[in-house]
């Protein structure tokens, strides 16, 4: 049985009608309608950029949201995967990420009128362009989405006035801006002159630009101070991650990661090759567990009695719940770090650099030991050698954790740019 569009829009100012009120377990029903549009799919999850939109996704189905996808392909298993999360979704369409040339943003810099075309043929992915053109031939949103910088930005004419929201996550400046500080490297020189062009422009049409700390937004306002932009932080979900009680181990150092992201790599082998002979010279018996996605050849190699690299592992939380520490030396890098909420989340005693909290409200020695990378051997030292300060970090964390970082506060958050708008 088809339905007639008469039938179909009576149907849409129906559902708007009911469904806004509190359940009597302060479940919140909607039926609100949403695009999202977005550099990458929601799963596999250890890749931390598609954190967001899984969990979002899935607490706004749980509201009543109705919701479609469009996603670019990173990895060909991306066109594979859909049953994953295909529920929380009306329509899922995955599109092959387009190859952007280095002349192509060049271009774009140079020459204003090309920065946001107005043509599918323009863009750098006229797929995406027609699968959005569809979508908002069809059906009336209530607020579109856009996840992702530079790879979705170029979209806004498609949308003919209608607002939207964005959220790159982090700011790319700002990433070359620390790489810069650690390397001196002119080639990252000139890409971040080329960086900061882009974010004074990329993020101007839209309604509200959403970043995950607070580094990034003052980045973006240093480069645009005019942009509408907010921090609403990544969550955890707090059911998955939770104290465990088994025993944690007397002597065992953790790092998680995906070591196919560069900073994760440089602070695994930082850890591993300085950090970790300084402090067994004080504690010999030390281990090391270095866990996570894609561990290249460089960081294999390193495996020996006292360090082992795991590769990518079917469920992290052992680790978490046996580990003595949690060590995130991180030098490089933008935006929230989940590794550290999840530490966070399930107790695990945590000494970061101040790079490594970057949008976690932590306090030192009091959530977590905040150290430069200079410090981390010897507060490791103290760390290990002091039960009640870890005792204290395990409870403090997982409770700031709870207080501050749920998926549902993120939705929350979220929910209220959509009503805005």
């Amino acid at each position: 049985m088809s339905l007639s569009v008469n039938s179909i829009l009576e149907i849409k100012l129906f559902a708007r009608k009911i469904l806004i009120k509190n359940d009597l377990n302060g479940t919140k029903f909607s039926m609100k309608s949403l695009l999202f549009v977005s550099r990458c799919p929601p799963y596999p999850l250890h890749f931390g950029d598609r954190l967001i939109l899984w969990h979002l996704a899935r607490e706004l189905k749980a509201w009543g949201y109705v919701m479609d996808l469009l996603a670019f392909a990173q990895y060909e298993s991306d066109f594979h995967e859909l049953e994953m999360y295909h529920e929380f979704f009306r329509d899922v369409q995955v599109i092959q990420e387009p190859q952007r040339s280095q002349l192509s943003y060049l271009r774009r810099v140079l020459l204003p009128h090309t920065r946001f075309p107005r043509e599918a043929r323009h863009s750098w992915s006229p797929e995406m362009w027609r699968a959005i053109a569809g979508k908002l031939g069809v059906w009336d949103y209530d607020a579109i989405h856009f996840f992702g910088g530079i790879q979705v930005y170029e979209f806004y004419h498609v949308l003919r006035g209608q607002k939207a929201i964005i959220t790159p996550y982090e700011s790319f400046s700002l990433y070359l801006k620390r790489q810069i500080e650690q390397t001196n490297r002119t080639a990252d020189r000139i890409q971040r002159v080329i960086t900061r062009q882009f974010e004074r422009f990329m993020y101007r049409p839209y309604d509200t630009t959403v970043v995950v700390a607070k580094p990034d937004l003052q980045e973006l306002l240093d480069v645009n101070p005019d942009l509408n932009a907010r921090v609403i932080s990544n969550g955890i979900d707090l059911d998955f991650f939770k104290v465990e009680p088994s025993k944690r181990e007397k002597a065992r150092l953790l790092f998680t990661g995906n070591y196919e992201y560069q900073p994760n790599l440089d602070a695994a082998m930082l850890l591993a090759t300085e950090i970790l002979p300084e402090v067994q010279a004080a504690i010999p018996d030390l281990k090391l567990w270095l866990v996570g996605n894609a561990p290249p050849p460089e960081l294999i190699a390193l495996q020996s009695d006292a360090i082992e690299v795991t590769g990518r592992v079917p469920d992290i939380r052992p680790y978490l719940a046996e580990a003595t520490i949690f060590v995130c030396p991180l030098r490089l890098g933008a935006g929230i770090k989940n590794k550290v909420l999840e530490a966070m989340a399930m107790g695990l005693p945590t000494i970061a650099t101040p790079l490594s909290i970057d949008g976690i409200a932590a306090r030192h020695n009091q959530e977590v030991i905040i150290a430069e990378v200079s410090q981390i051997a010897g507060e490791t030292i103290r760390l290990l050698n002091t039960v009640s300060l870890q005792q204290t970090l395990s409870q403090n964390s997982r409770a700031l954790i709870e207080n501050r970082y749920s998926w549902t506060q993120v939705a929350e958050a979220y929910q209220s740019l959509y009503d805005r708008i």
